[in-house]
């Protein structure tokens, strides 16, 4: 299985071994709404996959990677690196630097990372919104914060420094996540969920569904961007499917640390006749890494709309 580039919140690749067993074996079109990392979609079996997301610029670096293809990202990645003076560990070591792994490479990487965030910003406020930008994206990623994606109220990029660096695995995932793209039959859609259109949809096709966890801490709901009201629409969204003949998969939390989703277990209580809820086994780590106790209490689900059975 290939995973993704991107250290995504709630990313899915540890979870696909129990996933992907569940899923249908005929899909025509498969539509990832909430893609994300893309961790799930780039692993299905189908003839045509839609990555669906809120976030345009992941969409648009995708789309890079597919357009520009492997061997030129590569290039362009490690030029990036060499003319903002970043650390390469994998080829030169710790001592190359004058550092060791125990305190990472924030320090080392600082002065040029700021320089190259910048630049970056620069061109986001000049509308420079080429291939060059969003590779640029993808390396501030690398050596960003634990390797994660945030812009301020004004659009900048604003997440300090990391620890780590480009390296090997990274670049071998990186890889073999873009030949993948460029061996799919792809798009990608940059809509809310609930303007997501279904009308060409057939009972061949499939939807999977993983939305922010209304009861969990991850950063997309710290400032309201996943509410009560946004849970409800997409149960909605998803009994609209379930009318139509198409089918579908919801990933989600029931509890967790002691929270309850009180709205998703209404809603399997009232479908209990036309869906199924299939526990998981697994907890996250880089969806609350500052919190001690990752484990405990968490009963996370895949909700399906058709006989098991007959997968």
């Amino acid at each position: 299985m290939i995973p993704s580039p991107l250290n995504y919140t709630g990313g899915k690749f540890r979870l696909l071994p129990q996933i992907l067993p569940l899923f249908p074996r005929d899909i025509d079109v498969f539509v990832d709404l909430f893609c994300g990392g893309c961790n799930v979609g780039i692993n299905v079996d189908c003839a045509r996959v839609i990555y669906n997301d809120l976030n345009k610029e992941l969409l648009c670096l995708y789309s890079t990677f597919r357009y520009l293809g492997k061997q030129t990202v590569l290039e362009w990645v490690y030029e990036i690196i060499e003319k903002y003076g970043l650390s390469l560990v994998s080829e030169h070591g710790y001592g190359y630097y004058q550092c060791d792994s125990s305190k990472g490479l924030g320090d080392r990487n600082r002065s040029g990372y700021l320089r190259l965030r910048a630049d970056f910003n620069e061109k986001r406020a000049k509308g420079d919104l080429d291939h060059r930008y969003y590779v640029m994206l993808y390396v501030l990623i690398v050596y960003a914060f634990n390797n994660q994606i945030r812009f301020n109220s004004s659009g900048a990029f604003n997440l300090p420094v990391g620890k780590r660096d480009f390296n090997r695995k990274m670049e071998r995932k990186l890889g073999a996540f873009i030949d993948r793209l460029q061996e799919q039959d792809c798009a990608f859609t940059c809509r809310d969920f609930r303007r997501f259109d279904i009308s060409s949809l057939s009972p061949r096709d499939f939807v999977y569904a993983d939305p922010p966890y209304l009861i969990t801490c991850a950063t997309y709901n710290e400032q309201g961007g996943w509410n009560e009201a946004a849970e409800r629409d997409l149960l909605a969204f998803l009994d609209g499917l379930h009318d139509r003949h198409v089918r579908f998969a919801l990933s989600n939390v029931i509890r967790s640390k002691g929270r309850e989703n009180g709205i998703l277990l209404e809603w399997l209580g009232k479908n209990g006749d036309k869906y199924t809820a299939v526990p998981l086994d697994f907890s996250y780590s880089n969806s609350s890494y500052q919190t001690k106790d990752r484990t405990s209490g968490s009963e996370e689900v895949l909700i399906v709309d058709y006989p098991l059975a007959e997968v």
